[in-house]
């Protein structure tokens, strides 16, 4: 006989559990406590339900009020049923408490969850309510028993889980180029393609908020400076026209003049058609640069998700070589260093520059000048950040310099760091594709229970942590090791299978509930009518295993991490590959891009560490912070220099297809020293890594606009102003305010150092 749960799900029926309830409900009463009563409604209810198959626990408690009545204890009765009622109450206690602080704006780790999203407004605090109550309908309904319990404990943590019942995918690399050529449908509007650079930038914004409603992850353009290109040269023409209007002539001939590069110079001096084609050069500079400042502006301030969230939002450009291309690169750098509003830091959209020998990385580049311009801009404004093109995995043998859409075989990036490239499908590129869904393993807690089993195994008892390698025979090493292989395999497993009943479930989905995603814009989509399922175009989408704290991983191992020891990097390279190598196989087996992710946590990086503080205590290297370390990173708080940082992340790029990122913390302020950017590209180009950046710090008066990179500013020296504005990353994207970091986000902050010897010093 099974019984029915309140969440749906059937367990086996026990008739302990009617005897507690009774016996619970009789402590209630003058009388006391009856076992014999209890026993015997629990067998009267038992022998009435034998030969059926189901009972509600509804009613199985219902029969348990029937009997009490019925019996010598009827007060039994209504404290039983005062004890149904507390019990009720108590099982939503929980989500009560958390509505509670979401109503009353109160700063916790469930209302700062995540840093881009002010839960504080009506609108936000809707898509909180609506979070933590779909996230337990998930738990119940939507996984299996042993992935439920997974989660649970906190193996693994099913990333927007709370998305989970949409069927939304995760993000986007957008084919700009469609829309702006062939125009599009959003709503109950309409919009023409474009034909001037104001509206080829206005659509790029529409894109990505629209698409963003329908999609539970970040947004991008992956060849920005190429989409764009064609509507400077429409622009310009624009401009002859309206000169020849303006002097009543003829200037047709001067239509398809191209220019060497668009640059602003005085016309002053100039006669006939050279002063008419330098007039409507300028004129489309200056167009070209309010569009760029339009858009900047735009994407900071259009918001999605309801009203409470601007769009998660990334561009990558940089290898457009044309004039056209060159002067959206130049104008975009020029906009973002001026920075939106008052001059403040842009947060959105997170800019990636695409660094490409024989293009822009070398002085003899065409677009040199535009890449060392950018790493001025990254000094003062945190972005662009940096894509290694010429990384080995990131490379496209179908790119050729003289192809004029050679942007299709780059690379591109999310400002995250999620990454779409390879594809069993069809061609590796990262245009109309990306993620589908991703889920993380919790790498420490796999560390210390094989770390416990090997000790119970082995008769070898020690503290674990930092230092306990001193006390570890050849014997508990292996025995520890093979039980944290196996043990990972086992969860990879799960995870993979997670991830493809995830996928089969978002193929149930027709076309016609993404009305502009599915429209063109993911890969083949186009090929789909609005009734029917999105299954055929999903594959080309990616699945992936993300990994968070191999640092205390390795400690709770072999007692020392990866930044500190070459053994332990020598583990942690083998721990990275075996998962990469089971991407390897669970693409075989279930015909998908699976890949490995170095996953970007914020509201994760301190969940797991604290489930685990709590069932293991405090161990030194390992849950004695409130965080754990993302992903393969070196840990924050050790201090060494960018180099060697550089040196022992750069191996695990290749190994975490699904996206990485490289960090250093500048000592400093960059703004006095631009040249420390382009030393962190040339180690990423040195070591081979992928995507990378530089963390500082920027303090500003909202004031009167007074900087410095203080990260302590609280008063302005120059206005006494106390209105600061202190912008910092948190993951991939900046936040300009930490009140709405959680409080493990914040504990790393504060324990994060700087790494000296970044090439070069500070300049006059």
């Amino acid at each position: 006989m099974k019984i029915i749960k309140r969440d749906g799900r059937l367990c086996e029926f026990d008739r302990q559990k009617i005897i507690d309830a009774i016996c619970a409900a009789m402590s209630r009463t003058e009388k006391g406590v009856d076992l014999q009563i209890a026993g015997r409604i629990a067998e009267e209810i038992e022998k009435f339900c034998e030969g059926k198959n189901e009972f509600s626990v509804y009613e199985i408690q219902d029969m348990v009020e029937k009997k009490l009545m019925d019996s010598s204890r009827k007060e039994v009765a209504q404290s039983y049923i005062i004890y149904r009622y507390n019990r009720d109450v108590a099982r939503k206690s929980k989500t009560k408490d958390i509505f509670l602080d979401i109503i009353g704006a109160k700063a916790n780790d469930i209302t700062r969850e995540n840093a881009n999203m002010n839960a504080d407004t009506p609108a936000g605090m809707m898509m909180k309510f609506a979070s933590e109550t779909t996230k337990p309908f998930v738990d119940d309904f939507l996984l299996e028993s042993d992935v439920r319990e997974a989660v649970k404990k906190r193996y693994i943590h099913i990333h927007d889980k709370d998305y989970y019942p949409t069927k939304s995918l995760t993000c986007l690399q957008h084919p700009l180029d469609k829309i702006l050529n062939e125009g599009f449908r959003a709503g109950h509007g309409s919009s023409r393609p474009a034909k001037r650079i104001e509206t080829a930038a206005f659509m790029g914004c529409i894109s990505m908020e629209t698409i963003q409603n329908e999609m539970h992850g970040g947004q991008a353009i992956p060849a920005f400076d190429y989409y764009l290109a064609p509507f400077v040269k429409k622009t310009f023409q624009e401009e002859i026209k309206k000169i020849g209007e303006v002097i009543s002539k003829d200037c047709s001939h001067l239509m398809n003049y191209q220019p060497e590069d668009y640059i602003r110079k005085d016309a002053g001096d100039l006669k006939g058609d050279e002063r008419y084609l330098q007039v409507a050069i300028n004129n489309t500079v200056n167009r070209v640069h309010q569009a760029m400042e339009s858009f900047i502006h735009n994407m900071n301030t259009i918001h999605s998700r309801g009203g409470n969230q601007v769009v998660f939002s990334s561009i990558n450009y940089g290898t457009d070589t044309s004039a056209e291309g060159r002067c959206v690169i130049r104008e975009l750098l020029n906009s973002t260093l001026e920075g939106v509003g008052n001059h403040e830091t842009a947060i959105f959209p997170i800019q990636i520059w695409k660094k490409k020998r024989g293009i822009n990385y070398e002085p003899t580049d065409r677009n040199y000048d535009l890449y060392q311009f950018a790493c001025k801009v990254t000094a003062k404004r945190f972005f662009p950040n940096y894509i290694n093109l010429d990384a080995t995995f990131n490379q496209n043998n179908l790119w050729k310099e003289e192809d004029p859409e050679r942007y299709r075989y780059e690379c591109a990036t999310m400002g995250c760091r999620t990454r779409v490239f390879e594809n069993r499908f069809g061609e590796k590129t990262s245009i109309g594709r990306g993620n589908l869904s991703f889920s993380t393993i919790n790498l420490p807690r796999l560390a210390i229970e094989a770390a416990h089993l090997a000790q119970e195994r082995t008769g070898l008892y020690f503290p674990l942590g930092e230092g306990s390698e001193k006390h570890m025979t050849r014997i508990y090493k292996d025995t520890v090791l093979r039980i944290f292989m196996n043990r990972l395999e086992y969860y990879c497993d799960l995870t993979a299978r997670q991830l493809y009943e995830r996928y089969q479930f978002q193929c149930t989905a027709l076309a016609k509930q993404f009305p502009l995603l599915m429209k063109g814009m993911w890969m083949e989509s186009e090929k789909l009518n609005p009734d029917d399922r999105v299954e055929p175009v999903l594959k080309h989408g990616t699945l992936s295993i993300g990994f968070i704290g191999l640092a205390e991983c390795l400690v709770a191992l072999i007692g020392k991490h990866h930044g500190e020891d070459e053994n332990a990097q020598k583990l942690g390279l083998k721990i990275i590959t075996f998962m990469r190598d089971l991407c390897v196989g669970y693409a075989e087996k279930y015909n998908l891009n699976f890949s490995v992710l170095a996953t970007p946590a914020e509201g994760l990086s301190g969940g797991f560490t604290k489930y685990d503080k709590h069932e293991f205590g405090i161990i030194k290297g390992v849950t004695d912070k409130d965080y754990y370390t993302n992903s393969n990173h070196v840990p924050v708080w050790y201090k060494c220099t960018a180099e060697h940082k550089a040196k022992i992340e750069a191996p695990y790029h290749d190994l975490t297809r699904a996206g990485h990122i490289f960090y250093i913390e500048l000592d400093g302020d960059a703004v006095k020293n631009p040249e420390s950017v382009q030393a962190v590209v040339d180690l990423m180009d040195k070591y081979n890594m992928g995507y990378g950046s530089i963390n500082h710090t920027r303090s500003r008066c909202m004031n009167c606009g007074f900087e410095n990179a203080d990260a302590n500013l609280e008063r302005c020296p120059k206005c006494g102003s106390t209105d600061i504005d202190t912008i910092q990353r948190i993951t991939g994207y900046l936040v300009g305010t930490t009140s709405r970091w959680n409080s493990a986000k914040l504990a790393e902050l504060h324990d994060r150092v700087t790494h000296d010897e970044c090439c070069g010093k500070e300049s006059e």
